[in-house]
């Protein structure tokens, strides 16, 4: 008799950091919506090209790393989705199809592809290892350096018609801010898988 009435403990421990198919939802919209967000912060026009700097790169490369590849991209495309059906939430409270095709478009492009791959290195290659600040860091730059800057660039060369060297320095002064933003994503999902360590178990 007494057997019956305990509480199934494994179960509920076991499943308190998982994800279902509700809050898989609920967590995708809702790093679209800090996405939307950081758009405005900042949003401060720096070099030559005139693309403004936001905290659009630092929830972007969050929402990869805490979500995995799945969520991850599915919110970052959420987030373009909502910009280019005409919602203002690219920087300069910008919207359309259009904007893909500007200065920045480069860069709107990479962020989707660049939230899967470091999600994928967080989840496939940093596994254990992801409650690791450096780890999670190295995971994040990488996507980074391999997606989002190199599309960032041929974007600008494609808008402004110049040669891929004067498209890489107009892409210059974002790297310093990347350092440090990639720098918080660390810091930032190292402690969200440390605190929920079953959060990709789903992704």
């Amino acid at each position: 008799m007494t057997a019956t009435t305990q509480p199934d403990t494994a179960h509920d421990s076991g499943s308190a950091g998982s994800s279902s198919p509700t809050r898989d939802i609920a967590l995708v919209a809702a790093f679209a919506a800090l996405i939307c967000a950081s758009a405005y912060v900042g949003a401060i026009p720096v070099g030559s090209a005139g693309v403004p700097i936001t905290l659009q790169t630092l929830t972007v490369m969050l929402a990869g790393c805490i979500l995995g590849p799945v969520r991850g991209f599915s919110a970052v495309t959420l987030y373009l989705a909502l910009g280019a059906v005409g919602l203002p939430v690219f920087a300069g409270h910008s919207s359309g199809v259009g904007v893909f095709s500007g200065p920045t478009g480069g860069y709107l492009i990479a962020f989707p592809i660049a939230a899967a791959l470091a999600g994928f290195l967080v989840k496939y290659v940093a596994r254990d290892r992801r409650t690791r600040a450096l780890v999670i860091f190295l995971c994040s730059i990488a996507a980074s350096i391999l997606v989002i800057h190199p599309m960032g660039i041929v974007g600008m060369k494609l808008f402004f018609d110049v040669s891929f060297r004067e498209a890489a320095t107009y892409d210059l002064p974002f790297w310093l801010g990347d350092l440090v933003k990639t720098s918080l994503v660390a810091m930032i999902a190292a402690e969200v898988h440390r605190a929920f360590p079953q959060l990709l178990q789903r992704d």
